[in-house]
C-alpha cells in the first residue's frame, strides 16, 4: 500500500511540474495525435497559433467540436503554462 501512496504521488508531482502531462493523454507524447479523431495535431500549430488557441479556449472564442472539453482543459492554466507548453510542443 505504502508503494502505491509514493508512486501515485510521484506521478501527481510529475504531472503538475510539467503542464502538457494533462495534454499528453489525448494530443500524444509528442503531440502528434489527433485528439478524440477531432483535433488538430498540436505539433504541427506554430508557437503563436497555439498560444492563440488555447487563450481562446479559455476565454470561449475558439474551437470547434471540442471547444466545450478544451475550455474545462485550459482553464486551469495560466498563461506560463501556455507558453512553457507552447515552447515544449508547438513548432
Amino acid at each position: 500500500m505504502k508503494k502505491i501512496l509514493l508512486i501515485t504521488s510521484i506521478l501527481a508531482c510529475a504531472a503538475f511540474a510539467n503542464p502538457y502531462a494533462k495534454c499528453a493523454g489525448c494530443h500524444g507524447a509528442d503531440g502528434g495525435k489527433v485528439a478524440l479523431g477531432k483535433s488538430k495535431v498540436i505539433k504541427d500549430m506554430s508557437k503563436a497559433d497555439f498560444i492563440a488557441a488555447m487563450k481562446g479556449y479559455k476565454d470561449g472564442s475558439y474551437g470547434g467540436p471540442m471547444k466545450g472539453l478544451m475550455k474545462g482543459q485550459a482553464a486551469s492554466l495560466s498563461d506560463a503554462d501556455i507558453e512553457a507548453i507552447a515552447n515544449q510542443i508547438a513548432k
